[in-house]
């Protein structure tokens, strides 16, 4: 079997191989670098993210090398609070923390220790891709290695995207900033979650990642280059001494691609698209392309490949809509009207009903899956036990189709996993509150909802 041939071994990469080689399926992981890119890039990722690291066996490590996000400050050019969000740092529906702090050097090296356990991933670095086909991959030197498809998990100026003739839309913001990583010669006395300095003379956002590792990003108006990077950290450190360990500028943009398939080659991440990051999404937007593209893969279904980008493209571009519109909201813009806005923010913000607005965490269900209100959204998962354990509910489920049904109730589904929802399997509740009156509820083996009540009893 030919294997499937991962352009890119970032994150998304890295993700895709290891979820494709828990389930049978041999891969080769390319990078034009020989080890990870040490320095930090994303920085968040919310709970039904932190699902897939789950699965991809990664999830406690992680949780040792991250925090909880504790919320959302809105602050003016003084730096004084003109609106507060408060997130409980607590396990939300999925199992996870609704909001996780990291570097993303540590999720990298946790990532990349996940692929060299797994015989069915071979990786080479320091190679450079400069042809695809559906069933083939050319380096640079030459060599044609033979595939069963090819991912192009290879950032935002993919040579894969470029190679399949896919264009990017552009969906109307870009701005420069510049960003600063560093740590700190002790903790600062700064509370534990993201502000986001509404101020368009230097709109600014501040957060923790770690011990003693905080980012700082400053937004620059046109024209600008070299800025005074200590001064520019100077009111957040009350002294402390600092170590930059990386400023670089950036341009954060708004663009998605034209199609992000051609034949068997796909687009994942960034190489589809690319996001501001004011409500933390880009790295997971990435894993969930992953995530959605993998089982399908595995399968061999034409069909189910088919509907990757019809699932997945109407779903990257709300969450980049809506990360450009928290953009706009909350830097103010740059024009003169940008000040009349900031004063206007500060009321909207503490408008009732905001709240959950500002904290959620959901994203929206794929379009065109299942039926009904929860078609196409993200079951939840508790705590459950399962075989004589307590473990998530993910573990119980296994790594393909499930079908819960309502206690003294049996369904029959072809090639689902069977379980019944009694209060000794789920004693929190929180399964049978979420079903209803239901009497079963299909799970794709991403946990999405694929349908409601469509199967018959069979006596138990």
């Amino acid at each position: 079997m030919d294997p499937v041939v991962i352009v890119g071994a970032g994150p998304v990469g890295a993700a895709a191989a290891i979820l494709l080689a828990q389930r049978g399926v041999p891969c080769l992981l390319l990078d034009r670098h020989p080890t990870p890119y040490p320095l930090p890039r994303a920085v968040h990722v919310d709970d039904e993210v932190m699902r897939i690291l789950q699965e991809l066996g990664i999830a406690a490590g992680f949780a040792a090398v991250s925090r909880p996000g504790l919320g959302l400050r809105l602050l003016d050019g003084r730096h004084r609070v003109m609106a507060e969000f408060r997130r409980d740092p607590a396990p939300g529906p999925h199992g996870w923390p609704q909001a996780n702090m990291f570097d993303q050097p540590d999720l990298e090296r946790l990532l990349r220790a996940r692929v060299a356990e797994l015989p069915l991933i071979e990786f080479r670095g320091g190679v450079t891709v400069t042809g695809v086909t559906s069933t083939s991959v050319t380096l640079d030197d030459g060599t044609t290695i033979a595939a069963s498809a090819v991912l192009g998990c290879d950032g935002a100026n993919s040579t894969v995207r470029t190679l399949i003739g896919a264009t990017l839309e552009d969906l109307g913001f870009e701005e420069r900033w510049l960003v600063v990583d560093g740590v700190t010669g002790r903790d600062l006395d700064a509370w534990g979650g993201v502000h986001q300095v509404c101020d368009p003379r230097r709109a600014a956002t501040f957060m923790q990642l770690g011990p003693r590792r905080y980012r700082w990003e400053f937004r620059l108006h046109d024209g600008e280059s070299d800025l005074d990077v200590p001064a520019l950290l100077t009111p957040w450190l009350a002294g402390t001494p600092v170590t930059v360990v990386r400023a670089a500028q950036y341009t954060f943009r708004a663009r998605i691609a034209s199609t992000w398939h051609r034949g068997r080659v796909f687009l994942l991440g960034d190489a589809a698209h690319q996001t501001p990051p004011f409500i933390g999404q880009g790295l997971g937007a990435g894993l969930r392309d992953a995530h959605n593209l993998a089982w399908k893969l595995a399968t061999g279904s034409p069909a189910l490949l088919e509907s990757y980008q019809r699932e997945r493209k109407p779903h990257a571009k709300a969450q980049i809509r809506l990360a450009v519109v928290a953009g706009w909201a909350m830097t103010g813009g740059q024009d003169r009207a940008a000040a009349v806005r900031r004063v206007v923010l500060g009321a909207v913000w503490r408008l009732p009903g905001l709240k959950g607005l500002a904290l959620r965490s959901t994203s929206p269900p794929l379009k065109g899956v299942g039926r009904g209100r929860r078609g196409g959204t993200l079951a939840p998962q508790p705590a459950v036990v399962w075989q004589g354990r307590t473990v998530p509910l993910d573990e119980a489920l296994g790594d393909g189709w499930a079908l819960l049904c309502r206690s003294g109730v049996l369904m029959k589904h072809g090639g689902a996993r069977v379980i019944v929802v009694t209060p000794e399997f789920d004693p929190s509740g929180v399964l049978r509150r979420w079903m209803g009156r239901r009497r079963a509820v299909l799970l794709r083996p991403d946990r999405v909802v694929a349908g409601l009540n469509d199967w018959t009893p069979v006596a138990e």
